[in-house]
């Protein structure tokens, strides 16, 4: 095991990182302050992990109540988050107790906002189950639900006591989770270590087929690089923007596709594709590198072709942004592989990205 930590002075936080993780009491133990814990996973992740889970927690004397959400980016809403609010409420939870996030993105996202609201917060552990979520949404204290207009747009940032990735649970992946768990592997090198980038290309095939030691190093790597940002800015009121490197166009994907249609990994790999045309087009990237990034998604199946929304439906979605001020869109665009910009761009260029990508 290896175990990095988030230095956010007092809200500071391990994040441990390697197999066989969520059997073990003394990772949850230190953590824990009253004697009640909710386990909330989903319907694809219950019968996989659940039961290690809760008699992990049950050996430390808690009295454990699992909550089994639907899954899918579809239910990331109010009505699923009040599924939370409810098994509390009925279990008699109050401040001294605890929340486990053990799935993706998803349910890290909404077990973590329930923390934040509930009796206006309580603590909550991270075990991610996806690559996506080991690499990226774990790490970092966002959470929050989606909104009809917007994705992520309602939520908080709020950090958890721990984070345990069990590099095991990523066996179980299916081949498309884990290619989008890669897109947000990319995304790290890409913004912030050209070293690393080329580690990635060099070691494409082992990650694709999930190779033990290429996952281990990819997802400290990555977690290195977020933690270090976050520790920069931990609410993104400057610098952590550029972990959203390729998510203006992958977001728009997402919420004109439908919430689901295309997995968040698949919308910011193809978003990334259409970041690197433009910041070509402005002069910050060569085409040879832009063309690099590109056929990196390609390699791992992922769309680098977006969905045809045209351009209005495109500039109309992507204003409905966190990073937007004023209604002006700010891109997070690369100087060179490892190097990131962020500034807001002509819609004359933007318009060319979308055409020249097969958006418009």
């Amino acid at each position: 095991m290896k175990t990095l930590e988030l230095d956010l002075r007092e809200r500071s936080y391990p994040i441990h990182i390697g197999a066989q993780l969520i059997d073990r009491p003394e990772l949850y133990k230190k953590h824990l302050k009253g004697t009640f814990t909710a386990v909330v996973t989903n319907e694809t992740v219950a019968p996989l992990y659940a039961d290690r889970v809760v008699k992990t927690l049950e050996s430390l004397g808690q009295k454990v109540r699992l909550v089994v959400l639907p899954d899918g980016e579809v239910y990331k809403t109010w009505e699923t988050l009040q599924k939370i609010f409810d098994a509390l409420l009925e279990s008699g939870a109050d401040r001294k107790s605890t929340l486990v996030a053990l799935g993706g993105g998803v349910i890290g996202d909404m077990t973590g906002f329930a923390a934040a609201c509930y009796m206006r917060g309580i603590r909550f552990i991270q075990v991610p189950t996806t690559l996506l979520s080991q690499v990226d949404s774990s790490v970092g204290g966002k959470t929050g639900i989606n909104h009809p207009l917007g994705k992520n747009m309602v939520g908080a940032f709020y950090q958890p006591q721990a984070v345990i990735a069990d590099l095991d649970t990523l066996k179980t992946l299916p081949p498309k989770e884990l290619a989008a768990g890669l897109a947000e592997v990319i995304k790290h090198g890409a913004i912030a270590d050209g070293d690393f980038f080329s580690w990635i290309e060099k070691n494409i095939d082992a990650l694709n087929t999930c190779d033990p030691k290429a996952m281990e190093h990819a997802v400290q790597r990555s977690c290195e690089i977020k933690s270090q940002v976050v520790a920069l800015d931990e609410k993104e009121g400057g610098v952590r923007a550029i972990l959203n490197f390729g998510h203006t166009f992958g977001h728009a994907i997402e919420a004109g596709m439908g919430y689901g249609e295309w997995l968040h990994g698949e919308a910011v790999g193809c978003g990334m594709v259409m970041a690197a045309d433009l910041s070509a087009r402005l002069g910050h990237l060569s085409e040879a590198e832009s063309q690099r990034i590109k056929a990196l998604i390609a390699a791992l199946k992922l769309p680098t072709v977006p969905p045809q929304f045209g351009v209005t439906r495109y500039m109309d979605l992507m204003r409905v942004d966190k990073k937007a001020e004023g209604g002006e869109i700010r891109y997070i665009l690369l100087d060179g592989i490892g190097h990131s910009v962020i500034k807001p761009v002509d819609e004359a260029l933007v318009t060319q990205t979308l055409s020249a990508t097969g958006a418009a």
